[in-house]
């Protein structure tokens, strides 16, 4: 039987100025207690997540008693490992008794329940329908959609009700920005702003290998903090000289191979091979039913897959969960095993773009497609101006090949910068 962790009680570091304003600005006496919303934006690793939660508890607790608030992430995931995890650790810490009820998400501290919801679509707002809150701590904020923050803000209707909300920055045409950041005054809303710099656990060693882990739209937004567009070709830190490499002979430890599946729109395997520190795109497949005039059934694409890769041995068959039929028949068949791909698109981008920076990824001369797609993977500026970071879905076959296999395999394995938490 897998034996149960057993919990440790939070190792707090010394608060910065930025830290303890947002901790204490609900106390009596401060300039700042009768704000309704606190938003706590900026850098990653720049202790705003820590700082809101150690808020919102003591907030919570020692203003209301048998009353209902809201923990809102993105994912139920994503909560748990940055808000649930931590908060857990820090009433041990405190010596404060907790019941976590985790097949229904929810916590009771005291007499008091916290409520746990996703905020990944548009549906997520009717999760929240009928519930009376005294408060809400909303992680993540940025990308949640505009319906589920109003719908929180709206739900927390008891008297003296505020919310919390930390995110990074995204699109300047952002709602979060415009409607909220931007009206900070005039909706009484406390605006804080965090840097690196006010994460005092840091070294500046630390803070150096961060700013070497982005480039672009994602140095500008995760490093300086800033609500920047993201415009042009997505992977400008993509550079041949550094990543394009001669295809000959090499010692590889492992293999995947990665997949982005189409009917009408191309099909793409992607072979990937270890050598050393490094992965290397060993090799390409591409294609496209609507470019060569017919179309390929699944069976036709699964007897090209087991050509394309040989007698390699792979450790899994990477691929978009909606490819269903095609997933379905690569397990009938019982040579490869398939790992469903994490395709959330912006965490993928990210993640890809750390990779090129941090020079973990390799790709043989021979894949032609990959380096056409590479400087033609463009923002849709028509997103963009709806606060949206998107791509263009114009020749993004490879790029999304390329991207399930860097977020599932590539992020979940290594044990380097890309493990970044938004803390």
């Amino acid at each position: 039987m897998r034996k149960k962790k057993k919990l440790k009680g939070f190792r707090f570091q010394p608060f910065s100025l930025k830290q303890k304003k947002l901790m204490f600005f609900w106390e009596k006496g401060s300039p700042f207690a009768d704000k309704d919303i606190v938003i706590a934006d900026g850098a990653i690793r720049s202790g705003k997540t820590i700082a809101c939660i150690c808020s919102f508890i003591r907030w919570s607790l020692k203003h209301f008693t048998g009353e209902n608030f809201i923990l809102a992430g993105k994912t139920i995931g994503s909560l748990k490992k940055n808000v649930i995890g931590p908060m857990q650790q820090i009433l041990k810490s405190w010596n404060l008794d907790y019941t976590y009820n985790r097949s229904e998400n929810f916590i009771v501290i005291g007499d008091n329940t916290y409520y746990m919801y996703d905020a990944n679509t548009e549906a997520s707002q009717d999760k929240l329908q009928g519930l009376t809150a005294a408060g809400a701590l909303a992680d993540e904020g940025a990308l949640f959609p505009q319906s589920f923050i109003d719908q929180m803000i709206g739900r927390c209707s008891v008297d003296g009700a505020k919310i919390f909300i930390n995110c990074n920055p995204g699109s300047p045409y952002h709602f979060l920005k415009t409607e909220l950041i931007d009206k900070a005054k005039e909706k009484n809303i406390l605006y804080l702003h965090f840097t690196m710099d006010d994460n005092l656990s840091l070294s500046e060693r630390v803070k150096e290998r961060f700013r070497r882990m982005f480039s672009g739209v994602f140095f500008k937004r995760y490093i300086l903090g800033l609500w920047v567009q993201a415009e042009g070709i997505i992977y400008d830190m993509f550079d041949e000289i550094k990543h394009k490499v001669k295809t000959i002979q090499r010692a590889y430890k492992e293999f995947y191979v990665s997949c982005d599946y189409g009917t009408q729109n191309a099909t793409v395997f992607l072979l990937w091979g270890k050598s050393l520190d490094k992965w290397y795109l060993v090799d390409e497949y591409y294609y496209s039913g609507r470019d060569k005039g017919k179309q390929k059934t699944d069976n036709e694409y699964y007897e090209d897959l087991e050509k394309f890769v040989g007698e390699r041995r792979i450790k899994a068959v990477v691929i978009d969960p909606s490819a269903a039929s095609f997933i379905a028949l690569i397990r009938s068949k019982g040579r490869f095993s398939v790992k469903q791909a994490k395709n959330d698109v912006l965490e993928g981008i990210r993640n890809v773009a750390s990779a090129l920076n941090d020079s973990l990824l390799q790709f043989n001369d021979k894949c032609l497609n990959t380096f056409k797609e590479f400087f033609s993977y463009i923002w849709d500026e028509k997103a963009i101006q709806r606060g949206e970071d998107k791509p263009v879905k114009v020749m993004d076959h490879a790029m999304d090949a390329l991207r399930y296999f860097v977020n599932t395999v590539l992020y979940r394995n290594i044990t380097g910068p890309l493990q970044v938490k938004n803390l």
